[in-house]
């Protein structure tokens, strides 16, 4: 997607453009209902089903990001994307995942540029932003790695 995805929120369906930059991004688009909220322009998941919840503005896992280039997946969101993604997959050693989930920025052979999915082995370690060689981190800081 060339222009800024924000611009996009509100003039169609939520789950119809966070699947087409899934798509386009990773190739592939879990069949869930999607929901971009509030202004940091979350993105969250769910399937629809008949067990009913008392607060239906919480439905759904915490998913995603739209930033102004793409979608920014949360680590559930690279779980749930990463097995069947065909593209924008970097996988990383064991010690450039510990690295990586330290919160460090780590180099990457490959020459991407941008959103990404983090694997390690037949983990999905989430997203990160691939720039210039290596992996920008996005692993928030209370769910960091403390490395002695």
């Amino acid at each position: 997607m060339s222009e800024n995805p924000r611009g996009e929120i509100g003039k169609r369906d939520d789950t119809e453009l966070v699947k087409k930059l899934l798509l386009e991004n990773y190739g592939y688009a879990p069949d869930l209902i999607y929901e971009i909220r509030g202004r940091y322009h979350k993105v969250y998941a769910y399937k629809p089903c008949d067990f009913e919840v008392k607060s239906t503005d919480r439905q759904g896992v915490y998913f995603g990001r739209i930033e102004s280039d793409g979608i920014r997946l949360t680590i559930e969101g690279s779980f749930l994307v990463g097995p069947k993604a065909t593209k924008n997959i970097v996988e990383l050693d064991k010690e450039r995942a510990k690295l990586y989930l330290a919160g460090e920025s780590v180099r990457i052979d490959e020459n991407l540029h941008g959103w990404v999915i983090v694997k390690w082995g037949s983990y999905y370690l989430g997203s990160a932003k691939a720039k210039e060689g290596r992996l920008i981190n996005y692993v928030p800081k209370e769910r960091r790695l403390k490395l002695e």
